[in-house]
């Protein structure tokens, strides 16, 4: 499909969406216009008699019913703010050489600079539409200082959509796989500058902005019933246009990829290859190195950065990648922004509250962590908070010290009283008490652990103290969370008091990375942060960050064996020997007493 074929295809669709638009109007003025008729019959005489009569009495209050339905529907369409993706503004003063490449290629591309740019923390980019009145007013138009003389005459329009840049991209990219790899998102100003195109697209956006409208909560039962009415209506307008709205934007889609192709096209086969790659290191750094310091009430503030770390660490590691490393000598994309530092640190924090939840802002609660800093404040103080929540569950359980010639005389926690009680063949202990109940708040399951009835399943392939371990691990964790702070409403205070806000903080987070912690992941959780706490504190040991597996423990500078195994080998069997001697081969004395939070 070429550049006119797929225009075409495009404006043909649009076209019978704006039909559709137009026979609901015609549906809606129908009453209004056999009204008129009727009235209109009065002074003329020719539509006389009771009959007629009737018919002016019954259609005219009909006729004002529709008309102020039809009102209701398009005022609520009209004024319904369409979704606008939560992103990091970035003004020209902050990215002057990027605005430049962009401006550059749409004029090679013959086609309107977008109006803006912003940042998301994805490896995504496209071309978002913020033209609506909600979204606050345009951008003022600018003159165009790079195109000469005899340029073409597309320059930054006022209504032209806003580029969306995933962040990942400009840290790992060089500056001309970046340009490649936008041609076919910035040719779509193209289409979008047809009036067809943009009517149709407008009357989607706002049907499917009432619809969202309509399904919010409201305690009124007057605008409860008022409003489902108006959203079913435009439920049933969303349908009619569904398949044509899609096929609309595949037209545009592939007039826009045809119309790139005269744009370094064989850069951009090499560019599509670093898309998947970024893809691969920021869901790798985001699910294990972000998240244990989101969980911590901490933030990276270098994410960007940690992409390219860890890309060049996989590089390091596949002979696949190994190619990849040797791009780092070229101009980063990053090098097209003045202050790089500032603009990662922001999407940093994006990314934690659309990934996990967190608060709009720095606070005691929630500080940055710089990447120099994460092994001391985020993994060691990880693992200890979790060694003491452990020990204070066996203190609950009434678990004894361990016992045996070389254990410590005192209280004092160590590695060989979790041991000793999880090993199913222990002689003697107290008698396992049930595990209390997580308590559920609202009716939704906590953050740290899963519900009851997952709790069992998961469990069923452990061992009778594990599982009582684990459950009532997951109860205190639970019991955590629910007495901690909640953020402070300032934010969402702000949003309800301001109408351009981009969303309702109430729905974070927007993508969750993962599902809650089973109640067997906890306790596995919990138990390799005592035996990391007691390698640290009797054998030398220092945590450590891997840039692809996130938390790691350090022996001699060198990352340890595997751990997982033996872990699971207790939990699941009671069968602490490959433990045991893992723990030998590296001088860990688990009778030692540890430091704990």
């Amino acid at each position: 499909m070429g550049v006119e074929a797929g225009a075409q295809a495009a404006r043909s669709r649009a076209l019978v969406v704006l039909r559709i638009r137009s026979r609901a109007l015609a549906v809606a003025l129908l009453p209004a216009a056999v009204a008129v008729i009727l009235l209109a019959g009065v002074p003329t005489g020719r539509l006389a008699g009771p009959g007629w009569d009737a018919a002016r009495w019954i259609v005219t209050p009909l006729a004002l019913l529709v008309l102020l339905a039809a009102a209701g529907v398009a005022l609520v369409v009209a004024r319904a703010r369409p979704a606008m993706s939560p992103t990091v503004a970035l003004a020209e003063e902050a990215a002057p050489d990027l605005y430049r490449m962009v401006r550059d290629l749409a004029d090679r591309l013959d086609v309107p600079a977008p109006s803006a740019i912003a940042l998301t923390p994805d490896c995504d980019s496209w071309l978002e539409d913020r033209t609506h009145r909600a979204h606050g007013p345009p951008p003022a138009p600018e003159h165009d200082d790079i195109a000469g003389a005899g340029g073409p005459a597309h320059r930054r329009h006022p209504a032209a959509p806003v580029l969306v840049i995933g962040s990942p991209f400009l840290w790992w990219m060089r500056v001309g796989e970046l340009r490649a790899v936008l041609a076919p998102v910035v040719a779509g100003t193209g289409p979008s500058a047809h009036p067809d195109i943009a009517a149709a697209r407008r009357f989607v956006r706002g049907l499917d902005a009432a619809v969202a409208v309509t399904s919010a909560p409201r305690r009124d039962p007057v605008s409860r019933l008022v409003l489902a009415g108006v959203g079913q209506v435009a439920r049933v307008l969303l349908r009619g246009c569904r398949v044509h709205a899609a096929e609309m934007e595949r037209g545009v889609a592939a007039a826009a990829a045809e119309r790139a192709q005269a744009v370094d096209y064989g850069l951009r086969i090499v560019a599509q290859e670093q898309v998947g790659l970024a893809y691969a290191g920021w869901d790798r750094l985001l699910t294990r190195v972000a998240l244990p310091a989101w969980r911590m009430g901490r933030w990276p503030s270098r994410l960007d950065a940690g992409v390219v770390a860890a890309l060049t660490e996989l590089s390091r590691r596949d002979r696949l990648a190994e190619g990849f490393a040797s791009r780092l000598g070229e101009r980063p994309a990053c090098d097209l922004l003045e202050e790089p530092g500032a603009v990662d640190e922001a999407a940093s924090l994006l990314a934690a509250r659309l990934f996990h939840g967190g608060p709009a802002g720095p606070g005691p609660d929630w500080s940055p962590v710089d990447w120099s800093d994460y092994p001391e404040e985020v993994v060691d103080r990880k693992w200890r908070l979790d060694a003491a929540r452990l020990h204070r569950v066996l203190d609950a359980l009434g678990v004894r010290p361990a016992a045996g010639p070389t254990a410590s005389a005192t209280a004092a926690p160590t590695l060989a009283r979790v041991l000793d009680h999880l090993t199913e063949l222990s002689p003697g202990g107290p008698p396992v008490p049930a595990a209390d109940p997580a308590p559920v708040t609202g009716g939704a399951t906590p953050a740290g652990g899963p519900s009851a009835d997952d709790d069992e399943d998961d469990l069923s392939g452990t061992t009778a103290r594990s599982a009582a371990l684990a459950a009532r691990l997951s109860a205190e964790l639970s019991r955590e969370e629910a007495a901690a702070p909640r953020p402070s409403p300032t934010a969402a205070d702000a949003m309800a008091a301001d109408p351009t806000a981009l969303w309702d903080d109430r729905t974070l987070p927007l993508f969750p990375l993962q599902p809650p912690r089973t109640a067997r992941e906890l306790l596995a959780d919990h138990l390799t942060a005592m035996v990391c706490c007691a390698a640290m504190d009797t054998a030398g040991a220092t945590p450590g960050l891997d840039w692809l597996d996130g938390p790691t423990l350090l022996v001699d500078g060198a990352r340890t064996p595997d751990l997982a195994p033996k872990v699971l080998a207790l939990i699941e069997d009671g069968d602490a020997t490959p433990l045991r001697v893992w723990l030998a081969d590296l001088g860990i004395r688990p009778e030692k007493p540890v430091r704990l939070a």
